[in-house]
């Protein structure tokens, strides 16, 4: 189902998409229980899915990405101790600094080119077994695929790199793989290859997906009983949510194969901006459903930029102007989109 906008093309985010009718339908007929009390059995049938599907134990739906993201964080972090991750990392760069606020967690960052998650970036800020003197690092994090990096798809090599420092030195690993189904169609790599090198993942249901709600927490059966009571503390008890469950199951059952044609959108969007305002945008970065634009180096504002393509076309206002392609928009919206961006570039 298109979303209803007031634009001719609305590629803010791919957080934009809505149900389809049979994601609907399905959604009408879950068979629903309570889950506070674990009796709800779609949700359960949407947990025991994605556990498998990452190669782990036990999983845990919360109703955002982020609730999944802290829970994973203090699953593996005490107060007092720090995460550490790139500075573009979601989790400590857009999560409001719920680490801190919530589970009394430091956080330290290196600086990475497009988010690009790197073994010995890692290596070289852990600080581990200094007693009393220095905060102590308990967990890495590694987004995949990095949103704010540009849809970066992260390396397989370099996580298993890390994971063999990390194991020597007892520090945690989570990914946020809120994208990380846009990391597997685009890579190739089966999901379970990157989800088992993690303590925990999250993945999320309500953006190339298609799903409207939700995401999933992963880890072994005793870390997602832990994480259970915290969601319930942090206010995320449900009760029917199995009707929520059924839409995931839906997009995991139809949606995930054609996060291809949104990744193929997004490269003809790329080229077609390419063409109209060289310098604009540097294709060899577009690996999946994300497109920066460097208006800047075009002689525009970022500000102006967005100012001028308001008349029909939505995009993310920022120091840099993001572009994703998602389910809701077509080959046709995709070109009105081109037409329009290259007449602006134009005036």
């Amino acid at each position: 189902m298109v979303a209803t906008s007031p634009f001719k093309a609305d590629l803010l985010s791919d957080t934009l998409t809505r149900p389809s009718e049979a994601m609907r339908e399905a959604m009408v007929r879950a068979d629903v229980g309570d889950d506070v009390f674990g009796e709800d059995p779609t949700l359960r049938a949407l947990e025991e899915r994605v556990a498998g599907m990452l190669g782990h134990e036990a999983g845990l739906f919360t109703p955002s990405g982020s609730m999944a993201n802290q829970l994973g964080v203090r699953l593996h972090v005490r107060p007092g101790e720090e995460l550490i991750g790139d500075s573009l990392a979601h989790v400590v760069r857009a999560e409001l600094g719920a680490a801190a606020v919530l589970s009394g967690i430091s956080s330290r960052t290196w600086v990475s080119e497009r988010g690009r998650f790197r073994a010995d970036d890692a290596a070289s800020l852990m600080v581990t077994g200094v007693g009393p003197y220095q905060v102590c690092t308990s967990l890495v994090i590694v987004e995949n695929t990095h949103n704010f990096g540009g849809g970066t798809v992260q390396s397989l090599d370099e996580i298993r790199r890390a994971r063999e420092v990390t194991r020597e030195r007892g520090v945690a690993m989570h990914l946020d793989g809120a994208r990380l189904f846009n990391a597997h169609v685009a890579s190739g790599v089966p999901i379970d290859d990157y989800g088992r090198e993690f303590d925990s993942v999250s993945i999320c249901l309500s953006k190339g997906l298609g799903a409207p709600v939700g995401s999933v927490l992963v880890g072994s059966a005793d870390a997602m009983a832990e994480s259970r009571i915290w969601r319930k503390r942090f206010g995320g008890g449900m009760r029917q949510a199995g009707i929520l469950a059924a839409a995931g199951l839906f997009a995991l059952d139809h949606n995930v194969d054609r996060l291809a044609d949104d990744h193929a959108r997004a490269r003809r969007a790329a080229e077609a901006m390419a063409e109209a305002a060289p310098g604009s945008v540097d294709l060899a970065t577009v690996e999946t459903n994300i497109v920066i634009v460097d208006v800047a180096a075009v002689g525009w504002t970022s500000a102006a930029f967005v100012d001028a393509a308001l008349a029909a076309v939505r995009v993310h206002r920022g120091r840099q102007s993001f572009q994703r392609a998602f389910i809701d928009i077509g080959r046709r919206v995709v070109q009105q989109a081109h037409r329009l961006l290259e007449r602006h570039q134009l005036q």
